[in-house]
């Protein structure tokens, strides 16, 4: 889901809260993204469907230039898209790049476990929210999917930032509510250089009555 970050049309009454973004930037700060001079990297690449293992390998120079060699077809489009949207997430951008082009307000209700709710004025009608610099919810509504990611579990990285670990995504109906799709994701890493690398990432998904795990596990990494 390769997340745009484009501003909606917000009425007059709407003024951007400084509060708002004060606490979504410290948060967007603390979170790790590759350096801003990363080239890329290459490594091999299992990915195991159900118990289908295939191997091959992955180079990713940017969000947009993520290259994966399998020898399925059906499973290679796969592990590009998720192996993409990795990318996408860890990326290097600016706090402004992104959500920080759209006016930012705060709800001021009752304490919740997982933090204060930040809501963006953007397309995808998003909001986050934040507990002690750490981004700990994100829910947004893209075409006919409404989806809720909550980060359960984060690792500090040596330069101090949340590297998330684990999440559960929680796809709906927009329409109705109805719940759609559960998908649990764990993730590890192995530092290279001055990055973070993806070392492997399982995602369990239930859907339609049925259970699926697939792994990607990558090793052997070589930076570019």
């Amino acid at each position: 889901m390769t997340m745009m970050y484009n501003k909606e049309a917000v009425p007059a009454d709407v003024r951007d809260d400084p509060e708002a973004r004060d606490l979504l930037r410290r948060a967007f700060e603390r979170t790790a993204r590759w350096p801003i001079d990363f080239k890329g990297f290459t490594a091999d690449l299992a990915v195991n469907v159900d118990g289908k293992e295939i191997n091959g390998t992955v180079t990713i120079k940017s969000a947009q230039d993520v290259s994966v060699s399998l020898p399925d077809a059906e499973i290679q489009k796969w592990a590009t898209g998720t192996i993409s949207m990795i990318a996408v997430h860890r990326g290097p951008r600016t706090f402004d790049q992104s959500d920080g082009k759209s006016v930012l307000t705060l709800d001021r209700g009752a304490p919740h476990p997982m933090g204060q709710t930040i809501r963006i004025h953007d397309s995808l009608k998003s909001h986050y929210r934040v507990n002690d610099d750490r981004m700990t919810q994100i829910n947004r509504t893209m075409g006919p999917m409404k989806f809720t990611i909550n980060v359960e579990d984060s690792a500090i990285t040596v330069d101090n930032k949340y590297l998330t670990t684990r999440y559960t995504v929680y796809y709906f109906n927009p329409q109705d509510g109805r719940l759609m799709n559960v998908e649990s994701v764990t993730d590890s890493h192995v530092r290279l250089g001055q990055a973070d690398l993806p070392a492997s990432r399982r995602i369990i998904s239930a859907e339609n009555g049925t259970v699926s795990i697939k792994t990607l596990t990558f090793s052997n990494h070589r930076l570019l």
